[in-house]
């Protein structure tokens, strides 16, 4: 094939370890300055991207132009849809705070309740994933974070609050965008993907909320909120596994956050926990406004005719210099295939558009005037263009890592465990969404490795290709994308950023732990459990 580049997954002298040792070295960079030497997030993606080139050019022999095509390619990607999103969610936020409305928000929080554990699963939990499952990429963070912010919360606590309330929903975050990648990506019936991606997550979805309040709180926290906490995790992930199991994954998260939240209502209204209202109920309803018309927004964006029409003008675009020169081969896939890099720039049906919309219309029912809105734009541009740089840089390196082959040389490593191959299924999925900041990302570039190693070891492919999605929720909370975010959204110190991915890194571990353990249950001791 004339001008075609093939990735070769074992560069260093044909040795897969030692070809994977140098693949990982624009993560070490990443962990390096971010968790030891504590630099901020735009620093060290810059400095893991410089990594990412030298490894493609030098170690795997990607041609330079090809390097240059997949930054831009990741940089774009990042920018928008990632990118749009943060800022449309921030600006909604503080068109709030500059109408005055927010101080409304507070008092209604207050009368359901003043307690912060309370807040903090109402908010951060419950109505973060009821926003992941309607738009997902990143909204559920940066509304959840600033909303907490605005409420007392230190922008630290806000920021890894959110971080972690962010992985029971994320799997079927977006209308079940993830798992409906995955079943296009490995051939899989849809349905027993959903199975197997609700029987994972399910029963780490019933402890998350008790887990948040202890991390936030203490045990000493937890027992004074444990009757809401129980009932916010049963809810949730009752309701989680009933639906990816019998329904289907589209609803799954939007049925189970409201389940969550009513859950908690009644507890909060059973224990007589709210406070005194002082507001009139159209005053309240005039606050809240901005985020009903976000939900409204997200939802109607969600319907499938919607999102028909509003796609029918994205304009797709094959990457120049990138889009099928170059060539995967077996075994990071079943049979050679060519690469393809197709960007479609979605302007309209995407979710960063809807948010954008309800943040004008939010603007003209709280009463700001056109000079004030044009400030607020102003701020919020001013405020993000770090965020959204380490946003361009993170995801230039993830395109990089995948376009060259360093990705696929990582995740043979991980299939070349064997009998522990479906403990690091779950941490494949992991590391895809460490690199990437998206589940759906991690979806389409590993799913098909699981589902060729599972067939070569005589494992469900299915259960391999849903560990791979529900272990990549827990990769969530530590992808720099998230970080950047959460810290935008909560207007961090750009030094607090390096602590916020030390805080949450031992958490992503731990999760990610549990859930490869769950996996090697369902696979080794309770294989009928399996869908």
């Amino acid at each position: 094939m004339n001008g075609v580049w093939e990735q070769v997954y074992t560069p260093v002298a044909g040795s897969l370890g030692l070809s994977a040792l140098v693949a990982a070295l624009p993560i070490f960079t990443l962990l390096l300055l971010l968790g030891v030497l504590r630099k901020p997030a735009w620093i060290a993606s810059i400095a893991g991207l410089g990594a990412a080139v030298a490894v493609a050019a030098g170690v795997y022999g990607m041609p330079l132009g090809r390097v240059a095509a997949s930054i831009a390619y990741g940089s774009a990607f990042g920018l928008f849809p990632i990118g749009w999103v943060v800022f449309s969610a921030i600006l909604l936020y503080r068109v709030t705070l500059a109408s005055g409305k927010f101080e409304v928000v507070k008092d209604s929080m207050g009368h359901l309740t003043n307690n912060p554990e309370l807040q903090a699963l109402l908010i951060a939990f419950a109505f973060g994933a009821f926003i992941e499952g309607a738009a997902g990429f990143g909204t559920p963070v940066a509304v959840a974070a600033a909303m907490l912010t605005g409420l007392g919360f230190s922008a630290f606590n806000a920021a890894g609050i959110c971080l972690l309330a962010n992985t029971a929903p994320v799997a079927f975050g977006s209308i079940a965008i993830p798992i409906t990648t995955l079943a296009v990506t490995t051939g899989l019936p849809l349905d027993r993907l959903s199975a197997g991606v609700g029987r994972i997550c399910a029963p780490v979805s019933l402890f998350v909320p008790a887990y948040l309040i202890v991390v936030m709180s203490g045990w000493k926290g937890l027992r004074s909120v444990l009757p809401a906490a129980a009932a916010c995790g049963v809810a949730f992930a009752g309701t989680q596994f009933a639906i990816s199991n019998f329904v289907g994954p589209q609803l799954t998260d939007i049925l189970s956050s409201l389940a969550a939240m009513g859950a908690l209502l009644a507890v909060i209204h059973g224990s007589g926990a709210g406070g005194k209202q002082q507001r009139s109920g159209r005053e309240i309803l005039m606050a809240w406004a901005p985020y009903i018309l976000l939900v409204v927004f997200v939802l109607v964006w969600g319907l499938k005719p919607v999102q028909t029409a509003l796609s029918s003008v994205s304009i797709p675009v094959q990457w120049p210099g990138l889009h099928n020169t170059i060539l995967r081969t077996a075994p990071a896939v079943s049979k050679p295939a060519l690469y393809g890099a197709v960007y479609t720039f979605t302007w309209l049906s995407a979710s960063g558009t809807a948010c954008l919309f309800a943040a004008i219309l939010a603007a003209v029912v709280t009463g700001l005037r056109p000079g004030q809105f044009a400030r607020v734009l102003g701020e919020t541009a001013r405020q993000l263009v770090k965020a959204e740089l380490t946003l361009a840089m993170v995801l230039a390196l993830a395109m990089l890592m995948n376009y060259s082959g360093a990705t696929a040389t990582l995740g043979l490593a991980f299939a070349a465990t064997g009998l522990l191959f479906p403990f690091f299924s779950s941490l494949l999925g992991w590391l895809g969404v460490f690199l990437t900041g998206s589940d759906t990302s991690a979806n389409a570039l590993f799913g098909t490795l699981q589902v060729v190693t599972a067939n070569k070891l005589g494992q469900s492919p299915v259960l391999m290709a849903a560990a791979n999605s529900a272990g990549g929720v827990m990769g969530k909370m530590i992808s720099l994308t998230s970080i950047a975010v959460a810290a935008a959204a909560t207007n961090m110190k750009r030094e607090d950023e390096a602590l916020l991915f030390r805080f949450t890194l031992k958490h992503s571990v731990l999760l990610a732990t549990a859930i490869g353990i769950l996996v090697m249950f369902y696979a080794y001791v309770m294989p009928g459990w399996a869908p």
